[in-house]
């Protein structure tokens, strides 16, 4: 478990401390796909690793630093899973997250509807089950409104 876990740590430190500090202290806006709670979801939930143990490792590796605003794409296990499976003709190479069971994605997003509900300041459910352009739509509705954009 620990050697894994010290890989992500690591490279989640360095990330932090060598892109997202900078671009902060420079007063950059920055977006970033998957961060901590992505870490606690597919390595505490998904692949059942002690979760008090994940969360030290991800507060280490991150000095704490959270997003301001954090935009999660909700969707059903079946309608993932059968978007997966429908992307075999699209020449998207398949990897080993393409082999995971359906109870494995029930536990990822049990976690993140779990953060989203203990951290509703920071956290934005976005329904994704409709099509690319319905949610392009709703993710520009929710930062324009965040980032007081008109």
């Amino acid at each position: 478990m620990w050697p894994r876990h010290t890989l992500f740590a690591a490279d989640r430190a360095q990330h932090v401390e060598y892109l997202i500090k900078p671009a902060l202290n420079a007063d950059r806006v920055v977006i970033s796909d998957r961060y901590a709670d992505a870490t606690f979801a597919y390595q505490g939930a998904g692949r059942g690793f002690d979760e008090e143990t994940v969360d030290q490792v991800i507060g280490l590796a991150t000095g704490g630093l959270k997003p301001d605003l954090t935009l999660f794409f909700d969707i059903t296990v079946e309608t993932g899973t059968k978007r997966m499976s429908d992307r075999g003709g699209t020449n998207t190479i398949e990897n080993r997250m393409d082999r995971e069971t359906a109870d494995f994605y029930t536990r990822v997003r049990n976690a993140y509807l779990g953060i989203a509900k203990r951290e509703p300041d920071r956290f934005r459910i976005i329904d994704a089950n409709g099509s690319p352009d319905e949610t392009h739509s709703k993710v520009l509705q929710l930062v324009s409104d965040f980032l007081n954009i008109k």
